[in-house]
């Protein structure tokens, strides 16, 4: 043999031995902080801009501290404050400071309401006198120091109360706030979950006025579902909900004058939800955003708290609907920056004082995703966008006039800023398919990185021990549109084999989950699965985001319809690829994914065998009116846009293996979903499996109960679409998961 010869053996001997060290990823270690990022948590900047602050959290001691750290230096300056030194505070779960950054409220003991809601213990802690006081002796929600940091106002039993530092006194601004009935100053459920905020009060500059909504609930139809717990007999947890075509709770905006303790309503008019309140500079002048019903006629108010007059500043009008954001800036003059859809894309606009277009500052076939702020010094607008493609962030800068654009991220991924006060740094976050977050210090004006802050190059290193494969991106032609897609093949891939075919998506509204970015848990499942023989894919389809209005706003009135169709046709064209198995095609998928999954069995039972659906909407008769109204109207309005895409009014169509997940605690999409799929299948003599996991939320987690769900996915997966189909599938026991 020769010599050349001999080096390929070894190199071959070398790459299977490589190979044969690298191990699959285990379920329970996807649960356990195996894989935990590193991050920068709570992340704030200083007034000066030179400063900002992390909350550090301590794994071995369990110690948490807010700290300070000097952007040039990248150097930790001190700790403001400490788990370990203040013995009234046992941890720091998140802070904020007061306007002056002489005080901090420290929350701990937060324990979920809903999604975004929080019952706290909360401690104000002066950074000069080093003294800490609890703020109440009750769990309550939302305090927020006024300008001057001498008061606090904070919400209780639906009621809003002040503290004054000073004096330790408090006092409570209104009275009628009830459960089930009034709230004031916190976000109703429907609010929370779809406008997307919780605090529903705000200081004016000068700490002279609150202004608040009150939420009259009386007329909302209650939802409870039992709570099985530990007791002897099950509690019931009751809620107002408003479901699709139902009343909503009635919506009111009042000014509180804190010298003269009086409260004045404002008239609103017509306003149908309030779903942003905001002053301007002058203390007088406070913002208003209005929606009606449909939700396809914004209108943007400007409010004199002097008078309480009222006039429109701006309106925003579509055909199917206008979304809501926080993208509102004034500027010193009263002008503002604002995004809109206007022109087809998501994009930037400058509007005068009274609410006139000046200019629009961005345009293209791209979508601004996020924006982060306004320079008024340097006359910069900075944001993030997809002009390097729709899977892909960078961070861009712009004059007003939309002139001198600048990239001020270079690597092609997922680009995330936050910007010092004075807009001198921004810390980019970095993450790609490839590539977990990496954490840089940036120059704001040029981009010019100065300093790296965290790599997770220990995670990185972890990972090679492991078999992964990677996400290909690419796409595919269906149904008229190109539409993104990854797949991921088994590391020791071979064509001429047939492998089987499991689809993830969500699908819904606006949403993407082909994206360049790093992965989450279900990702790590997925890697799982795939070096177990299954080849992953998952597909945007019509009606997700960051392709522009018309892609996403085509699926109005007919929710799941299309976006079914497009999973439906992506899996016959990809089954008819000489490797895949198109006798082994599943699908599945979580809340709206979940209703997409059991949709595409249904419908698509010639190509699908198998589905898993998990915390499933199967009607939207059954979910809340802002969210479904906003893409179908009411159901009185659009009866068959409802029923014609609602699986278990045809239940016959099955077929396959089916799944069907939830937990009987979820708050959001209801189990009553999978209570009515499984009679409807049961009446259709329909045999399938299912599991409802007992007080579990829509994201069914605690203790061990997401290892045991993805268990159970895995078992299933493996019987009704692995290479042993049919056969029992032994899993190894796991220990349990602390937590």
């Amino acid at each position: 043999m020769n010599k050349q010869f001999w080096v390929l053996f070894i190199a071959i001997c070398a790459g299977i031995t490589s190979y044969a060290q690298e191990k699959k990823i285990d379920l329970r270690e996807i649960w356990d902080e195996t894989f935990k990022t590193q991050s920068l948590e709570e992340l704030r900047s200083m007034k000066n801009g030179s400063q900002y602050t992390v909350l550090n959290s301590d794994q071995t001691t369990g110690i948490t501290s807010v700290d300070l750290y000097d952007y040039k230096t990248q150097e930790k300056v001190r700790s403001l404050a400490s788990s370990a030194k203040l013995s009234a505070v046992d941890s720091i779960s998140s802070y904020t400071f007061s306007k002056d950054e002489s005080k901090l409220l420290l929350a701990t003991e937060l324990e979920g309401v809903y999604r975004h809601s929080k019952l706290g213990i909360y401690f104000v802690y002066d950074l000069k006198t080093k003294i800490v006081s609890k703020l109440s002796e009750n769990k309550i929600q939302e305090p927020t120091f006024s300008p001057d940091g001498t008061k606090v106002a904070y919400v209780y039993l639906n009621n809003i109360y002040i503290k004054n530092l000073s004096d330790n006194t408090t006092i409570q601004i209104t009275t009628d706030g009830e459960k089930n009935k009034i709230i004031n100053g916190i976000t109703d459920w429907v609010y929370e979950e779809e406008f997307a905020f919780v605090r529903a009060f705000q200081w004016n500059s000068d700490g002279t006025i609150i202004a608040f909504l009150r939420f009259d609930e009386t007329n909302v139809p209650q939802f409870s579902m039992d709570i099985y717990g530990t007791k002897m007999y099950p509690e019931q947890s009751q809620f107002k909900y408003p479901k699709a075509g139902q009343e909503n709770a009635k919506v009111s905006l009042h000014l509180y004058h804190v010298a003269a303790a009086n409260t004045a309503a404002v008239d609103m008019g017509d306003a149908y939800y309030i779903p942003r309140i905001k002053w301007m500079h002058h203390p007088n002048s406070l913002s208003v955003q209005s929606i009606n019903r449909h939700q396809n006629h914004l209108k943007l108010h400007a409010v004199d708290a002097s008078n309480n007059t009222v006039k429109v500043l701006m309106e925003e009008t579509d055909a199917a609907y206008v979304d809501i954001t926080d993208d509102l800036t004034f500027l010193a003059d009263d002008s503002f920056i604002w995004t809109s859809e206007r022109d087809g894309y998501n994009h930037i606009y400058l509007y005068d004082s009274d609410g006139k277009l000046k200019n629009q500052i961005t345009r293209g076939k791209w979508e601004v995703t996020s924006y982060y702020g306004y320079d008024q010094n340097k006359d910069r607008v900075y944001y993030q966008s997809t002009e390097n493609g729709s899977i892909n962030r960078d961070v861009y800068s712009v004059d007003s006039k939309g002139k001198s654009k600048k990239r001020l991220t270079e690597k092609e991924g997922t680009n995330k800023a936050d910007f010092s006060a004075d807009f001198t740094y921004f810390i980019n976050t970095y993450s790609s398919a490839t590539s977990p977050p990496e954490y840089t210090l940036h120059e704001a004006l040029k981009g010019k990185q100065l300093k790296q802050i965290k790599d997770n190059n220990a995670l990185r290193e972890k990972l090679k021990g492991y078999e992964l494969s990677p996400k290909v991106f690419s796409t595919i032609a269906v149904n008229g549109n190109d539409l993104n897609m990854y797949m991921i093949k088994p590391k020791s891939f071979d064509p001429a084999k047939k492998y089987p075919l499991l689809m993830f998506q969500y699908s819904g509204p606006g949403s993407q989950n082909v994206a360049n970015k790093w992965m989450a848990d279900k990702d790590y499942w997925h890697q799982l699965l795939v070096s177990e023989g299954y080849i992953i894919v998952c597909v945007d389809g019509r009606g997700t985001g960051y392709k522009g209005r018309d892609f996403k706003k085509v699926t109005y009135l007919n929710l799941v319809k299309y976006e079914t169709e497009d999973q439906i046709e992506a899996a016959r064209q990809l089954s008819q690829i000489p490797y895949i198995d198109e006798e082994r095609t599943g699908i599945w998928g979580w809340s709206f994914g979940g209703h997409m999954a059991t949709n595409s069995l249904l419908k698509g039972n010639d190509v699908f065998e198998v589905g898993v659906a998990v915390a499933p909407v199967t009607s939207w008769r059954f979910y809340d009116t802002i969210y479904t109204e906003r893409f179908m109207r009411t159901p009185e309005e659009n009866p068959d846009g409802y029923d014609d895409n609602s699986p278990f009014n045809y239940p016959e169509l099955l077929k396959g293996k089916y799944l069907l997940v939830h937990g009987s605690g979820d708050d959001n999409v209801h189990v009553q979903n999978t209570m009515r799929m499984a009679e409807a299948l049961i009446q259709a003599n329909k045999q399938f499996e299912w599991a409802i996991y007992p007080d579990k939320n829509h994201r069914i987690r605690g203790g061990n109960t997401s290892l045991h769900l993805y268990t159970k996915m895995t078992e299933f997966i493996h019987k009704n679409l692995g290479d042993k189909r049919g056969e029992k599938i032994d899993m190894p026991e796991k220990a349990p998961i602390k937590g």
